[in-house]
């Protein structure tokens, strides 16, 4: 039998009743669970990262924990390796210069890259495997060097291995630095799906180099400018307006020119992320893949034979023209993309888009059903209101899609 509380002792809450209310027996009952997470992390653009005295890949290391001495594991992509047969060597080599911050866990891992590297469930795997064994864990960084795709990967592999490993990224290509980069998502092809499986998981830190762009062929590094185009196009008319006149500098690769995009283009899609409404895409609006519906279907016709970049320059001429003929774009607009992605270094024309399915059907408009599949809600389609502004759609007809495709053709091949 409990004691009686002393003199001016209070009675605790769940005693004054024989019955608290949260021992109810009641069989319903619905509880709102509800908080918010705040992600912050820096995107650097530099030069010559692991020189030794470039102080911001150890200062972002211990950015949180500076006393601390911070394990790191590096995977490179293997043609960042093979274009720049020293990286290896300076890794190690800044490591133990800055050995009372860093320890390299073990000699850099090189990994093949590319749209190919995100088809092996087994890689994945692996390296999962390989990273538990070298005792990484949500205090230890992974740290990737490589294009988009390899970036994709490896950013997967380290979401999901510990539920999420401190991971840095360090994009080498032009696309990876103004845009998948600095973005929020892992991933990696199944099924015959492009990025089917992953995880919206932001890095520790994007570190963008500058050198490592010197070390691409002509074709990467004209490429990675369609994303230029695609977020001045729905987001910054001023922007594009600089992206003519600078269109031949960025086709010749001329270096302050294609800093100065680079940062600009990243700086607008970080912008988006952060403030557009919906950085983990649980709605059905996608923005940021204007032109995207087509070039997603392309690249997989073709069997990437067409870069990511050159086939989202086939799908922002297609989605600006088709924006006209509807009567949404102001005529000549359409004139405008076409002579900017043509004077960066573009050709604006592949025969996949003519392909069909053996039932006769148009293949590359499987594209519009992908697209919206992949979100599982209604497809929604950014267009052009104005260079500048886009603007969700519900709907695209098929005549006006193959009109545009026509108009394209024509353009480009005068058939």
């Amino acid at each position: 039998m409990s004691a009686a509380p002393a003199a001016g002792q209070r009675v605790p809450a769940f005693l004054e009743s024989a019955t608290p209310a949260w021992a109810s027996s009641s069989t319903e009952a619905v509880y709102l669970q509800k908080f918010a997470v705040p992600y912050e992390y820096p995107v650097y653009f530099t030069e010559r990262l692991f020189d030794r005295d470039n102080p911001v890949f150890v200062q972002t290391l211990a950015r949180r924990e500076p006393t601390k001495r911070h394990r790191f594991f590096v995977y490179v992509e293997s043609n960042v390796a093979a274009s720049w047969p020293s990286l290896v060597h300076e890794i190690a080599a800044y490591s133990e210069n800055h050995a009372d911050n860093l320890e390299l866990v073990g000699r850099p891992e090189v990994i093949a890259g590319g749209e190919q590297v995100k088809n092996s469930p087994d890689l994945v795997t692996q390296l999962q495997r390989q990273l538990c064994d070298l005792g990484i864990d949500r205090h230890s960084y992974v740290v990737a060097i490589g294009g988009g795709a390899f970036l994709d990967m490896i950013g997967y592999v380290a979401a999901t291995t510990h539920r999420g490993l401190r991971h840095i990224r360090v994009p080498t290509t032009v696309l990876a630095q103004n845009d998948s980069g600095v973005g929020v998502k892992n991933g990696v092809n199944a099924f015959g799906i492009k990025n089917l499986v992953g995880s919206f998981s932001p890095p520790f830190a994007v570190l963008n180099d500058m050198a490592f762009l010197r070390t691409l062929q002509a074709r990467d590094r004209v490429a990675g400018i369609a994303e230029a185009v695609k977020v001045a196009l729905i987001r910054d008319g001023e922007f594009f307006e600089w992206l003519e006149a600078n269109a031949e500098k960025l086709h010749a690769c001329e270096s302050t020119a294609t800093s100065i995009m680079i940062r600009r283009c990243a700086e607008l899609h970080m912008r988006q992320i952060a403030h557009g409404g919906d950085p983990f895409e649980s709605g059905s609006a996608r923005p940021l893949d204007y032109g995207h519906w087509s070039a997603h279907k392309l690249e997989a016709l073709t069997s990437h034979e067409l870069r990511h970049g050159e086939a989202v320059a086939i799908g922002l001429a297609l989605d600006t023209r088709y924006s006209v003929q509807i009567g949404m774009l102001e005529r000549g607009a359409d004139d405008r993309v076409f002579r900017l992605l043509k004077t960066i270094g573009f050709f604006l024309w592949h025969p996949a888009l003519e392909m069909r399915t053996p039932s006769g059907e148009w293949s590359l408009l499987r594209g519009l059903e992908e697209f919206r599949e992949h979100l599982g809600g209604e497809l929604t389609i950014t267009l052009l209101r104005g260079i500048g502004r886009g603007e969700e759609v519900h709907h695209m007809d098929t005549n006006e899609i193959l009109q545009a495709m026509a108009w394209l053709r024509r353009r480009e091949t005068g058939q």
